[in-house]
């Protein structure tokens, strides 16, 4: 955080102290007021006809932020050079103005924090509040001071107050206010039990720690230059330079140690009598110093190590250094709870989805429990047709039988004729016989081949949403492993569900490739049968064609009527056996539209072969 901007986090307290009406905008008589005690304390010259020539076309009128916040950066802030003003004087300034209207120390009946104290925890709640306005701080900051606080007074933190209290201020703003905090340590729940002298040392060590940049400061013994004497000081280590005092009071100056990337800390043997002892290098010179003891002279070099370090990397505060990576470590925990956040809610789509699709499965299932009725229903309206047919034929078969018997007696003389007739109708009806296990055998070929067509369909199906799952997997999978780079130990274990998940899709990717691969086997077997069915009805059709040759008639004149008798009525029973065949063959055509054209011209044949061959000249 730059000098600007912690300059100008008081000043806005003390622009909002004067901002009594808080419309936002200041009178001009109390902005030259506090511009030039701005000035003053700033140890800049103060130009008072500046703010005049600014704002001359609003004279009687107030100023607002927007019309001061110009020229408090033009005319005060850009002439503003570090290092020659106390910034506790500018600090101070802001504080006696905005807490003669917002701090009321005796609001909860008692004021546990004297007003310097005060001041100092409005210092430290400026120095780690958020750079956002109005200013607020958020509860780990909080915390944060409060625990530094404890720690130096050697308490234990009420955690129980400091959870109620942070869930009241946080519900009604997105940080805590200085008052709200202020309010709070006046009220001594977070410090039941501890006096007010060691509550305001605490408040003065973290202050003198945060604000005024000290890493650390006690007693050390120094070795002199020229005397070579050893003497008690008091050290001060700031991120720059370690200075030393006569005394803790800090008014005797005795030396000070600029420190920078070239310096380093060692630790020394004993000598001299002085145990502990330590020394800091720089270009110049080598101070030797001595401390009481082990551990305070552990705490001494590294404190000197880290200011070491603060400087070889530009940096000129150890506590701003810590809040910035404390804000990023709060900036990585939201990014992080938005992730999982999306996370959840990704995959409460995709259950959402999964869900869909299992009930699109079942509707799917219920229309194939559908489709195997209908054919069961289209089965049985077969078998009824096949079985009236069966009547049909046998009525016809023995009216055929009462025609001989009557005729008996005439043919007589063609007995051996007639028995000829016999065992040819004999042969048509074996041949019909065939012709139905051909018809039967076609017709099963066919459902075999819808039924492997479906399969075959459904497969495909599946197999495409397989791969669009796959698919998915594995942009999922690159998306987990980018993630990983960042997060590879929270996220080892769902990347090997993942990764797992992936394996079974392709596993089950191959299953489904090897039931297709069955499928088409099938598909084709049930292609070679129906064409072995085509060709069988073609052969039979041949066979019946050589068979229903007209009977020509004798030598003998008398049995002519008798002999176009029986042609005729052969005729008719053929026509009404073949008939019925007829009409079921056209139905199955019109129900597989489907199937090959090379079974389709079979067809054709065998019903032109039917109805044209047959005719008796």
């Amino acid at each position: 955080m730059d000098l600007r901007s912690e300059l100008l986090k008081s000043i806005w307290y003390a622009f909002t102290a004067l901002d009594v009406e808080e419309s936002g905008k200041v009178s001009k008589s109390q902005l030259k007021v506090l511009s030039h005690n701005l000035c003053t304390v700033l140890s800049i010259p103060h130009d008072p006809v500046a703010l005049e020539d600014h704002f001359r076309e609003d004279d009687d009128g107030p100023v607002s932020t927007q019309g001061y916040m110009p020229y408090l950066t033009k005319y005060i802030l850009d002439k503003v050079k570090e290092g020659s003003f106390v910034k506790e004087n500018v600090d101070e300034l802001c504080w006696t103005l905005t807490a003669k209207k917002n701090y009321y120390p005796q609001k909860n009946g008692r004021a546990l924090l004297p007003h310097k104290d005060a001041f100092r925890l409005w210092c430290l709640f400026n120095f780690l509040s958020e750079d956002k306005y109005p200013l607020v701080m958020v509860p780990e900051e909080v915390e944060y001071l409060l625990k530094k606080i404890c720690m130096a007074m050697s308490a234990e933190l009420n955690c129980v107050e400091l959870e109620d209290f942070i869930s009241q201020e946080a519900a009604h703003q997105n940080g805590i206010s200085v008052w709200a905090f202020l309010d709070l340590m006046n009220s001594g729940k977070l410090t039941r039990g501890t006096e007010k002298e060691s509550l305001s040392m605490a408040i003065e060590k973290v202050y003198m720690e945060i604000v005024g940049e000290v890493l650390k400061e006690g007693y050390l013994w120094k070795k002199g230059q020229l005397r070579r004497n050893w003497t008690e000081r008091w050290f001060t280590l700031k991120p720059s330079t370690l200075t030393y005092f006569v005394s803790e009071d800090c008014k005797e100056q005795k030396g000070s140690i600029v420190l920078d990337q070239n310096c380093c800390v060692e630790v020394l043997p004993e000598k001299d009598g002085k145990r502990c002892m330590f020394c800091v290098k720089t270009l110049t010179r080598t101070y030797e110093m001595s401390a009481s003891d082990t551990k305070q002279r552990q705490e001494w070099t590294s404190a000197i190590q880290t200011a070491i370090r603060l400087q070889a990397e530009g940096k000129t505060s150890l506590h701003t250094d810590l809040k910035l990576r404390r804000r990023e470590q709060r900036e990585q925990r939201e990014k992080r709870r938005a992730a999982r956040e999306e996370e959840r809610q990704r995959l409460q789509a995709l259950q959402g989805e999964k869900e869909a699709k299992l009930a699109e499965l079942e509707l799917l299932r219920e229309a194939q429990r559908q489709a195997e009725a209908l054919l069961e229903q289209e089965e049985q309206r077969r078998k009824q047709q096949r079985e009236q047919l069966q009547q049909a034929l046998e009525v016809q078969l023995r009216e055929v039988e009462e025609a001989q018997a009557s005729m008996q007696a005439e043919m007589a003389l063609k007995e051996a004729e007639a028995e000829r007739q016999r065992k040819r109708i004999q042969e048509l009806e074996e041949m019909q016989q065939r012709l139905e296990e051909a018809l039967r055998l076609e017709i099963k070929a066919r459902q075999d081949e819808e039924a492997f067509r479906y399969a075959q369909a459904r497969l495909l199906v599946e197999e495409e949403e397989r791969m669009k799952a796959l698919m998915t997997l594995q942009e999922e999978q690159e998306e987990y492993i980018l993630k990983t780079q960042r997060e590879k130990q929270e996220l080892r274990q769902e990347m090997e569900n993942k990764t797992r998940a992936l394996e079974e899709a392709q596993m089950q990717l191959e299953e489904v490739r090897a039931n297709r691969h069955r499928v088409d086997q099938d598909v084709v077997a049930a292609q070679r049968k129906l064409r072995q069915a085509s060709t069988n009805v073609k052969h039979w059709n041949v066979q019946m064609n050589r068979l229903m040759h007209p009977i020509r008639p004798g030598e003998r004149k008398t049995f002519a009527g008798s002999s176009s008798f029986i042609g005729l009525r052969t005729q008719s029973l053929k026509d009404t056996a073949l008939r019925p065949w007829q009409r079921s063959e056209e139905h199955d055509e019109e129900a597989k539209e489907n199937v090959d054209s090379g079974s389709g011209e079979a067809e054709r044949r065998l019903s032109q072969a039917s109805n044209g061959d047959m005719d008796v000249p």
